[in-house]
């Protein structure tokens, strides 16, 4: 046999015994390393797609109304001369005041209104809708079937929107008031003060078309009245703004289930995110053995 030859055979000989040895080797390692446990998202036999991530709502800026005269009115609120329509239901949902949670006493002794907490809400019962409310001088749909007609025309956000025939717009939208350096923010949820149908003030330039009051150009719930320090008749600055410029503040305390979610694509596609995300933590806290979690 020739010298090269049995230089191949001894070659090959090493190499297959060095790699029996590494493949052992590897083998011992493993029974001897406990295993890392895999992380199995469920997906409920399909892929989840990713939700749109949000839009930055910055970019969204309405015009301020100066210098606005506001009144005082909350759910519940009986007719009087000078408020002619009860408040236990709104031009947008006919059972306000048993949906709210009660009767929304302004009466201030009858009521928590504490910055320090953060909490502006009547002592009688928690509320389970936004104790922050309005109202403003304009109702956008004529019935459960139709828009006004020139609401598609004038509501900013309205084509945005899309809504259905007769499906509000306006309901839920949100508002920054401000007066002596502080600012307040809350949700549109019924329509006045006296009129319906001054969309010129509303969405436009004009001040405010009815006489009374003062020429009040918007009403105000006892929360709002309380954060700001308010008396009815006085004036203050305000405007429209979207959802996801709302900082946190005693505004998102109650009512979490606001209709600014369904109303804004980007703050519900948020919270869907959101419940995605809890739903995966649920999981994974469900999986762990019951030694560990008495840790």
């Amino acid at each position: 046999m020739e010298f090269q030859e049995i230089a191949n055979r001894m070659s090959f000989v090493v190499t297959r015994t060095l790699l029996t040895v590494f493949f052992a080797a590897a083998v011992l390692a493993d029974a001897q390393t406990p295993a890392v446990p895999r992380v199995v998202v469920p997906t409920g036999g399909r892929t989840l797609e990713p939700v749109r991530p949000v839009a930055p709502a910055t970019r969204i800026l309405y015009p301020w109304k100066t210098h606005v005269t506001c009144t005082i009115f909350w759910i519940g609120e009986q007719p009087t001369q000078n408020n002619p329509t009860p408040n236990c239901k709104s031009s947008w949902d006919q059972q306000w005041a048993i949906n709210f949670g009660g009767y929304d006493d302004p009466d201030p002794a009858r009521r928590i209104a504490n910055h320090t907490a953060g909490d502006f809400r009547p002592k009688g019962f928690v509320p389970k809708l936004n104790p922050f409310y309005i109202a403003l001088p304009y109702n956008d749909v004529v019935s459960h079937r139709s828009h006004k007609p020139e609401a598609a025309r004038v509501i900013p956000w309205f084509s945005r929107m899309r809504p259905e025939p007769g499906k509000t717009v306006c309901k839920g939208r949100w508002l920054q008031i401000y007066r002596n350096g502080r600012s307040c923010y809350a949700q549109w949820e019924d329509c006045g003060p006296w009129v319906t149908d001054d969309w010129e003030y509303v969405f436009g330039k004009r001040p405010p078309k009815t006489g009374q009051n003062g020429a009040a150009g918007l009403d105000i719930s006892p929360s709002v009245r309380d954060y700001l320090g308010l008396k009815s008749g006085q004036k203050v600055h305000w405007r429209f703004v979207e959802a996801g410029q709302v900082p946190y503040g005693p505004w998102k305390k109650y009512g979490q289930d606001n209709p600014a979610a369904a109303a804004d694509p980007d703050l519900a596609a948020q919270q869907k995110y959101l419940e995605y995300l809890r739903k995966l933590r649920d999981e994974q806290f469900a999986k762990k053995p019951l030694d560990d979690l008495q840790k």
